[in-house]
């Protein structure tokens, strides 16, 4: 290794870039776990149902759910292990690092739409009004994450990514108000479905309350990647923060299926 790249190196804060990336990884893979075992519950709890369409969701999000966390493992692969201390290779993307967005994208729209289709049957007898509304806010959201893909292609180094701040955080704000809308939605079927009986009323105010403690753990998730970004944009800890968006909004539809 010549002198000049030695005088490089110590330049490259690893602890709050690639160290940050590697700690999301890790925090990732736990809640990766976590879902295989509410997978795993789910069809354990749902052998005899004959409806395959609840059953084909849970294994399509699982899958992505797999295949997001091979991709950034490999990322953080390949550039603490295959490259490491190459400083030429460390300031570029790598091809799974921007693929892991488009996965994200698909799992957290999905997710959406699954949310939506609980929404449907719900209000299903009632009004129209409100699934259409929420209907229309999820399938605009779309054409954010489109954006976004669109946006993070365009980008070859790291340093490109303050460039498309914007797409970030419209993507997020988008993510936590899509979130709120549905666990708005889904509280005040609820509430509008109290019997006056009260082990009924029980179990519904005990769904509201696990309603709102997962959009508002999905809706935090997103808030802080767009603090870290807006506060720290020359590290990466606000994309170790975004690994786990996925794996939370993953868990929480696999959850509220057990």
């Amino acid at each position: 290794m010549s002198s000049s790249t030695q005088d490089l190196i110590p330049r490259v804060y690893f602890g709050t870039t690639f160290g940050a990336l590697f700690i999301g990884v890790i925090f990732a893979a736990i809640l990766f776990g976590l879902s295989n075992i509410q997978a795993f519950v789910y069809f354990q709890s749902h052998k005899g149902t004959k409806v395959l369409f609840p059953k084909l969701a849970v294994v399509w999000l699982w899958i992505f759910d797999t295949l997001h966390l091979f991709l950034i493992v490999h990322c953080v692969y390949y550039y603490l292990v295959v490259h490491y201390a190459d400083i030429s290779i460390l300031t570029e993307m790598v091809w799974s690092f921007k693929l892991q967005i488009v996965i994200d994208v698909v799992i957290i729209y999905g997710v959406h739409l699954l949310y939506f289709h609980r929404i449907w049957i719900f209000a299903k007898g009632r009004s129209r009004v409100l699934p259409i509304a929420v209907g229309v806010i999820v399938i605009s959201s779309s054409g954010v994450g489109i954006a976004l893909t669109w946006a993070i292609y365009q980008c070859h180094m790291f340093s490109d990514l303050i460039k498309i701040e914007w797409a970030i955080f419209l993507a997020l704000g988008t993510i936590t108000f899509v979130d709120f809308v549905i666990a708005s939605s889904l509280c005040y079927l609820l509430a509008s479905s109290r019997t006056g009986f009260s082990n009924t009323d029980s179990l519904i105010t005990r769904l509201m309350a696990y309603i709102i403690n997962t959009g508002c753990l999905t809706s935090v998730c997103s808030l802080s990647v767009i603090i870290t970004c807006a506060v720290m944009p020359h590290n990466f800890i606000f994309i170790g923060i975004d690994f786990l968006v996925a794996k939370r909004m993953t868990q929480g539809i696999l959850r509220m299926s057990c």
